[in-house]
């Protein structure tokens, strides 16, 4: 006969422990993501309170396996975890979209009326003429927030859809005409990075 203890124990052991395993790693491995993303992007004030409480959750997790080593559930819950937290991890920070880049815009066509638009939408452009493959070529510069990408995208295809283009991310950039930061509430910031 299956008593009410048993029931629990198994429960515990084979539901509860491992899916605690999970969410404890997911979130240590997700803000370890994070917190590496935001060092290689210089925001670097945020960084020590992301590793704290990272080594806090990683301790807990690694603590329950540890304990229970005779449950290869749990071992694999400490995996899946692993997996989910850089998956969420690297989700979240896309949604953020935190930094600046720098786009390299090449194009045989005239492009006074791209520089002109992106100008007017307060991107700083510096223009370069160079020798392509096939022949002369004006290389665009210009620096741009990583959530302004699709706009700039949408911007270079209106007026020029057969540039090629290039992104790079910058750590940082000095001295030069920058996209203006707009203003934006928390409720606008919230909404743009967990669109309901």
């Amino acid at each position: 006969m299956i008593t009410a203890s048993l029931l629990d124990s198994n429960l515990f052991n084979w539901v509860i422990l491992p899916l605690l395993i999970f969410l404890a790693r997911t979130s240590d491995v997700t803000l370890a993501t994070l917190r590496n993303i935001l060092l290689n992007k210089n925001f670097t004030k945020i960084v020590p309170f992301l590793g704290f409480f990272e080594a806090l959750l990683w301790l807990l997790a690694v603590s329950q396996a540890v304990r229970n080593l005779s449950s290869p559930i749990s071992y694999f819950a400490f995996a899946a975890g692993y997996s989910m937290g850089m998956f969420v991890g690297i989700k979240i920070e896309a949604r953020l979209a935190l930094g600046k880049q720098i786009l390299r815009i090449i194009t045989h066509k005239d492009s006074t009326e791209l520089i002109a638009k992106l100008k007017e939408n307060h991107f700083g452009t510096t223009t370069i003429e160079a020798t392509g493959g096939t022949g002369p070529v004006k290389v665009i510069l210009t620096v741009i927030n990583r959530k302004d990408l699709p706009g700039v995208a949408a911007i270079i295809q209106e007026h020029n859809p057969n540039a090629f283009y290039s992104i790079e991310d910058i750590r940082t950039a000095s001295q030069g005409i920058f996209p203006r930061s707009y203003s934006e509430s928390k409720l606008d910031y919230f909404k743009r990075i967990f669109p309901g």
